[in-house]
């Protein structure tokens, strides 16, 4: 037993060690974000599981006190073609009414993108809360977060990330946006991360630490550093990531490359959430639904992931592919891959997958059964 042990930490060490020699990308880390704790942080209590249909008796798991939002810019979309339409309006209330009137326009589509620019903090984890809470009264059942953050607060982020792992959120870094420090914690709590900004790592800090020395210093954050391995676990990322950001000082930053997003869980479907829907789909579809869906899954990362880096080719190239392995599935067309397009009937003719096709790509995105996002109008052409 012993043995093992020494040989499972030696091969936990081997993998931070590759992931800090293939990725040395470093940089300054950004000014007043970071991944903070101020306190130790609380056990985990199960986040509560949404409902689609109105259900007033679980008000009481959200806490709709006055709050206002203070730590980032927010906006409501109900149209996911950023490149055309932009963020979408502005979001400049968190009390229900303000929401639901924010929400409205996206029920008939069903579809929802909550774009958010800034820390990481209290008032963010309230914006999930809430957005979720009215978003699954109103039946609304695909939704994008997209986010554009330097990092905040520890406990906050976790709050935020284990909301969001009951909530079936997609989760977008789109290009020319950020995911730093803390803000890494929410990618895990995603159904699926679609990536093509910058993810970056480095140590936690302390602010309410009264240490007076190094030993002090790291008992104190050995506390914090143990609840952030426990929730990287629960939410099907490795734990390495947590290991790899006490190596990194706070004042730098270390990119982590579209490889190691990957191996460490933080890019693509959350490996936990695949498990469940598996689960479920061979109950609800039947195993030869869930062989082809596993089929496409691969074909789409060795087709599309390798060869697409901005987020518009990517969804286009998963479009493409689609018809191929029988989807949309006339059993379980809610189900299939890009089940959001069936849903616009608008499905235009997609993109040729392999990386030697020509043409404009696909704009405006849509979230699959998967809760994958998806481009399904052309671009207009210029001229």
């Amino acid at each position: 037993m012993a043995l093992l042990l020494s040989l499972a930490a030696c091969q936990r060490d081997a993998a931070v060690d590759s992931a800090s020699a293939s990725a040395p990308d470093m940089g300054p880390a950004a000014e007043e974000n970071g991944a903070v704790s101020v306190a130790p942080i609380p056990p985990a209590a199960p986040a509560p599981k949404p409902a689609v249909e109105s259900s007033n008796p679980r008000e009481a798991s959200v806490d709709w006190s006055p709050a206002s939002l203070t730590s980032g810019e927010a906006w409501i979309s109900c149209d996911l073609d950023y490149d055309a339409h932009g963020d979408g309006d502005p979001l400049l209330a968190l009390d229900r009414e303000s929401l639901e009137s924010a929400l409205a326009g996206c029920v008939e589509r069903g579809v929802l993108r909550l774009r958010y620019r800034g820390r990481v903090a209290t008032d963010f984890a309230a914006l999930v809360e809430r957005t979720t809470r009215v978003a699954n009264d109103l039946g609304i059942r695909k939704r994008v977060l997209d986010l554009d953050s330097a990092g905040g607060m520890v406990e906050d982020a976790i709050r935020a990330g284990d909301f969001i792992a009951e909530s079936r959120w997609t989760i977008w870094v789109r290009e020319e946006s950020i995911c730093h420090s803390a803000c890494v914690f929410l990618l895990s709590a995603g159904d699926v991360r679609r990536i093509a900004g910058h993810v970056g790592i480095h140590r936690l800090i302390r602010m309410s630490s009264t240490a007076t020395t190094r030993a002090e210093l790291n008992a104190e954050l050995r506390v914090v550093h143990g609840r952030v391995r426990d929730y990287l676990e629960r939410n099907g990322s490795s734990v390495d990531v947590a290991d790899l950001m006490m190596a990194v000082p706070n004042r730098s930053l270390r990119m982590l490359s579209a490889d190691e997003l990957l191996r460490f869980g933080l890019d693509g479907v959350n490996p936990a959430q695949d498990d469940l829907d598996r689960l479920r789909l061979q109950r609800e579809c039947g195993q030869d639904f869930v062989s082809r869906r596993d089929a496409f899954a691969r074909a789409f990362d060795r087709k599309c992931r390798e060869h697409e880096s901005e987020l518009d080719q990517l969804n286009a190239c998963g479009l493409a592919l689609r018809r191929d392995f029988g989807f949309p599935d006339a059993e379980c067309p809610a189900e299939s891959p890009l089940s959001e397009f069936d849903l616009a009937q608008a499905e235009p003719e997609p993109a040729d997958p392999t990386p030697e096709a020509s043409g404009p790509p696909l704009g405006g995105a849509y979230v699959d059964g998967q809760g994958a996002a998806v481009m399904p109008t052309p671009q207009p052409p210029s001229g």
